[in-house]
């Protein structure tokens, strides 16, 4: 399939078939029509870069052998088509054309075009981002009404059903969606467009909208909403009077402001997005003054721009090239720059001109011959403003400024969601949390920690597993404290504050607190400076960077471990979720944050396997293929690094059931392909975990059906120590070599002890976990226990002064008097002193 076409004036059905059409053929262009509606223009404006789109002015000059048309019979009009193209269409309509050569008809019944994609997305197990998701979403709900109309089928209910489980955004779908109005509607909406105003409380954008009304009008929450797309504030509210009483619409698209417990202060309810109240024996003036105020009272400050903003921001030289400004944006995966002198902003550049300037092969020519003008948010501006300046810029990538000197940079995966940021009651939730976990003196260096940071002008959090068990409630003291700034810097500070000493690692940015008074088993805190990571090649170690904390999180293994708790004074518990970590942990799924990640880095497969057996959690499906195919880079990892995992699982609370998962993805085969994990490795395991976590016992255990070479190789491939080389050498000789003898019927306690004597006291240990002889395992056990530690009655100094001379007699002597205790010949020095007088007279 060569590409993907639509209708003009294309809706959000036709927008989101090309989209789900992309995703089953991922090498065919997805082509926007030239004309889109409104709606479905703002939405490719905001979101662009996160669809595959191709616009029509940038197709490429080639003939197509094939092409899909999605949700339309019509032929589109379209650089590429010439008469031999086959032509395939896909509507949710019956077929009205006729169909000439070369034309193929795919279509059934369903509510929208989009459903009959889906449907095959999910089929596929195809992998959906949340804004996908939500475009998918959108055309359905555009074409069905939401679910209402009479055209909707059980097909367009599931195939809504399945968008959610992927992460669609409710929200953004609700905000692009539009109503028809009836006459009375559209007639009581011009009065309330008349009577609109907008007032900034407390930072938010609130539209009161009070009217008189002279007859009833249905459904006001329609007009709310056409309102509420028209003015884009973060909460509505309709006040209509109608005869005797007075309608109330509430609509939130603010996560701090709960319209539901407004709407109660009126004997009304609702949820926290959209509520309603019927008020009676009351005046419309009176209403919307006790409105006013209980806003004013309640509502806690709006987010600005600088809450969702990165600081510090990579920007490039107006003389630099586009050559260099494409290899910036490769390294870093940025869709734009700004383009900066002596750190002022003077333009930007977006991978759009970038691509166009190397097709014209002007990869030498300057970048402000490309740049596009500046555009640009100051830190206290409303989300609101820079989303406006987004759709009018149609830019990405909005430099934050003071002046002209820029301070960070805001994208529009910031504001799709203003970075998970929770509103005060969910940052005073985590903050009751880290309270009720952390013992109070180390409570109080954190807290002190972020307030020295801020001192030294720049950001801490507590990010990654903590917080992750945190949320689980299995909270621990393993705090990894990541700095938006220079670490080191903040650790010699806390240090000349608190006492204590810095270890540092100039490279990787990182420092080591020794406290000067450890408490709770904890002696150090480890502070790590916000950076990014960058592979050579795959499986390589990282080349790392300074970066923010939003691109500290994008390089970690799984979402469930990209959460962060900020620890500023000012935002203390509030919450970081930027890769939707938090609902992945409820829904308790292991996800990874792109499709590259395991090819970057294969012992994240390790990892999750450990992970998702640890919570009792699932391999999302999409993660569980990517590591089926990451298999063969498995080895190129070293050794050291695939022990140091295996390590880990072994320390896991039920390590055989880490070891099954990956035996049953086929991991364990990748790494030595006679290495397997079965039923009897996983008893084993078990037996083993109620005695150690010594690695090499669980080694011990998954070679124990070896043969002494495979041991070798295994042992080659992993690194192993020479020590534990041996103890592995030893347990398969104990098991080839002693196991049967051992078995044999009376057997005496000095047979058993000169049969184990040479062997580590750890390979017996493995041998006895690992042998399925009972008797052979009593008998390891009381080698172990009892006879290896028992000495013979006299010594080489007692022989000397029975008159024995010195010599290889005494050795032979002392094994004999030890054998008759241990066989219970012997257990006086009398009978010993008797033992060996009748010794020497033979």
């Amino acid at each position: 399939m060569d590409a993907i076409l639509t209708h003009e004036n294309a809706d959000f059905d036709a927008l989101a078939s090309l989209l789900g059409a992309q995703k089953i053929y991922p090498h065919a262009l997805a082509v926007l029509p030239r004309r889109l509606n409104a709606n479905a223009r703002e939405f490719c404006a905001l979101y662009a870069d996160a669809l595959a789109f191709t616009r029509a002015e940038d197709l490429p000059r080639q003939h197509w052998r094939e092409i899909l048309v999605v949700d339309t019979q019509g032929i589109p009009s379209a650089r590429g088509l010439h008469r031999d193209t086959h032509i395939r269409f896909v509507d949710h309509h019956p077929l009205t054309r006729d169909l000439k050569p070369g034309m193929t008809f795919a279509g059934s019944e369903a509510g929208a075009t989009t459903t009959l994609f889906v449907e095959d997305i999910s089929e596929r197990n195809l992998a959906l981002t949340e804004i996908e998701a939500t475009l998918l979403l959108l055309g359905i709900y555009e074409d069905t009404g939401s679910l209402a109309y009479t055209t909707t089928t059980a097909r367009d209910a599931r195939a809504v059903a399945f968008l959610l489980e992927q992460g669609a955004n409710l929200a953004i779908a609700n905000d692009f969606l539009h109503h028809p109005l009836n006459a009375a509607q559209r007639k009581l909406y011009h009065q309330l467009l008349e009577q609109i105003e907008t007032r900034a409380i407390a930072g938010h954008a609130i539209a009161i909208a009070a009217v008189r009304a002279s007859a009833y009008v249905e459904e006001i929450s329609t007009l709310a909403h056409q309102l509420r797309e028209l003015y884009d504030p973060a909460a509505l509210f309709v006040l209509v009077q109608m005869d005797d009483h007075i309608q109330l619409v509430a609509r939130s698209d603010h996560a701090g402001i709960d319209v539901a417990a407004l709407a109660e202060q009126f004997g009304g309810g609702g949820h926290s997005k959209a509520a309603a109240a019927l008020i009676r024996d009351a005046t419309l003036r009176g209403v919307k003054s006790k409105l006013l105020k209980w806003l004013k009272a309640s509502l806690a400050p709006a987010l600005s721009v600088r809450d969702v903003m990165s600081f510090g921001v990579r920007t490039i030289e107006p003389s630099a090239t586009i050559a260099d400004a494409a290899a910036l944006m490769n390294r870093y995966g940025h869709e734009g720059v700004p383009v900066a002198r002596a750190d002022k902003l003077v333009g930007i550049l977006t991978r759009r001109e970038i691509d166009r300037a190397l097709h014209h092969q002007l990869g030498d020519a300057p970048v402000k011959t490309v740049m596009r003008k500046p555009v640009a948010v100051a830190p206290d501006d409303s989300l609101e403003k820079l989303r406006a300046r987004m759709i009018e810029s149609d830019v990405g990538q909005v430099p934050v400024v003071r002046g002209k000197k820029i301070l960070g940079i805001v994208t529009r995966t910031d504001l799709i969601r203003p970075f998970g940021v929770t509103r005060a009651r969910r940052a005073t939730e985590m903050a009751m949390r880290l309270e009720r976990w952390l013992p109070r003196e180390l409570l109080a260096l954190v807290r002190d920690a972020g307030a020295v940071a801020h001192e030294l002008g720049f950001s801490l959090y507590v990010v990654g597993g903590f917080v992750r068990d945190l949320l689980l409630n299995q909270p621990n003291l393993d705090l990894d404290l990541v700095a938006e700034g220079d670490a080191i810097a903040l650790a010699k500070r806390l240090a000349h504050i608190h006492g204590g000493r810095v270890h540092t690692h100039t490279r990787f940015g990182t420092a080591k607190w020794i406290l000067e008074k450890p408490f709770a088993a904890l002696e150090s805190l480890d502070f790590t400076t916000a950076r990014t990571e960058f592979y050579a090649h795959p499986s390589a170690l990282p080349e790392v960077e300074r970066s923010s904390i939003k691109q500290d999180l994008r390089r970690r293994d799984f979402t469930i471990n990209t959460l962060a708790i900020g620890l500023d004074p000012a935002r203390f518990g509030q919450l970081l979720d930027p890769f939707g970590g938090e609902q992945d942990l409820q829904r308790g799924i292991i996800r990874v944050l792109h499709s590259l990640s395991f090819i970057e880095d294969p012992t994240r497969i390790l990892r999750a396997a450990r992970f998702e057996q640890r919570f009792g959690f699932k391999i999302e499906t999409r993660t569980a293929e990517l590591i089926g195919d990451a298999h063969a880079t498995l080895h190129r990892v070293s050794g050291e690094r695939l022990r140091h995992e295996l390590n880990l699982i072994f320390r896991e609370a039920e390590p055989d059931k880490a070891m099954a998962r990956l035996d049953a993805l086929g991991v364990l085969r990748a790494i030595l392909p006679h290495l397997e994990f079965t039923a009897w490795h996983a008893g084993k395991f078990r037996a083993a975990r109620e005695l150690t976590s010594e690695p090499i016992m669980f080694f011990g255990i998954l070679v124990y059906r070896f043969t002494q070479i495979q041991t070798g190789e295994l042992a080659q491939r992993l690194k192993l120590a020479r020590a534990d080389t041996e103890i592995l050498r030893q347990t398969l000789a104990l098991r080839g070599e002693v196991a049967a003898p051992l078995a044999a019927d009376a057997l005496m306690p000095s047979r058993v002890d000169h049969l184990l004597a040479d062997y580590s006291d750890t390979a017996l240990a493995i041998f006895a976990i690992a042998c399925d002889d009972d008797c052979v395992r009593e008998r390891v056990a009381d080698f172990r226990v009892h006879w290896r530690a028992v000495a013979p009655e006299l010594t080489g100094e007692d022989l000397k002064q029975m008159g024995l001379a010195p010599g290889p007699a005494y050795r032979d002597i002392l094994t004999r008097l030890r054998a008759a205790r241990l066989d219970g010949i012997i257990s006086t020095r009398a009978q010993a002193e008797t033992f060996v007088r009748q010794f020497i007279g033979k």
